[in-house]
């Protein structure tokens, strides 16, 4: 496989490191947690596969997932990019991505976190907050609610090729949000209080990507519990 995975796990460039004397660490914490199987996740749009030895595979123009049981504040990507999927979908906005990523605090549809790795129009990390106080179901708030979150330090991604390993990782502690590739912190930034209020477990979410991956979160699954009701999202 090509991609950066044996690279140097560096962070910042130096000056950069300088200015976050704040954050206890340029790099993550070791990856700690287990991959999930599909057992452990609640699909509530497309569907996934199993990839063998432990990996998963989506290859559908749409995929929500979310942890069914109690997780850690982290959690982190390991994939394969396989392309663009043969076919795409526009999201409820009207716009056609190819992204992949994470949720983080998956409090219900109306209202969570997402760290995702936009591959098309353009490479880059985008961190979302998707906030609708008082309603929980997609039929409710369909895609409205979204707003990115400005960074204080942010580097770019690497652009992706069919066949590149990576891991993207995200994670919160306290009011911080931190998003690592390869193991290099890319963005940092505050949470404002209506993201620091969510409460919810972590999960994966794809748009019009192909790829095969391991999910690795900390946490309590409950593997074959029903799925809770009004999950199901929209974008």
């Amino acid at each position: 496989m090509r991609g950066n995975h044996a690279k140097s796990a560096s962070c910042f460039p130096r000056w950069s490191c300088a200015g976050l004397l704040l954050i206890a660490a340029c790099t993550p914490p070791s990856a700690s947690g287990t991959a999930l199987s599909a057992q452990d996740l609640c699909v509530t749009e497309g569907h996934l596969d199993d990839a063998g030895g432990g990996r998963l595979s989506v290859n559908v123009p749409k995929m929500r997932a979310y942890v069914n049981g109690t997780t850690a504040d982290a959690a982190e990507l390991r994939f394969t990019y396989l392309g663009p999927t043969e076919t795409s979908t526009a999201l409820g906005s009207g716009a056609v991505r190819t992204q992949f990523g994470l949720k983080l605090r998956a409090q219900d549809a109306c209202n969570l976190l997402y760290v995702m790795w936009r591959e098309e129009p353009a490479s880059k990390l985008v961190v979302s907050l998707k906030s609708n106080p008082g309603q929980h179901t997609s039929a409710k708030c369909g895609n409205s609610g979204y707003q990115n979150l400005k960074p204080q330090t942010t580097v770019a991604v690497p652009a992706l090729q069919p066949d590149d390993f990576h891991t993207l990782r995200g994670e919160i502690r306290g009011r911080e949000l931190r998003a690592y590739v390869d193991g290099r912190l890319v963005w940092f930034g505050l949470l404002d209080a209506t993201a620091a209020a969510l409460k919810g477990p972590v999960g994966v979410r794809t748009d019009n990507a192909h790829l095969e991956f391991q999910l690795i979160a900390k946490g309590s699954s409950a593997s074959g519990a029903r799925c809770r009701s009004g999950a199901e999202e929209a974008d």
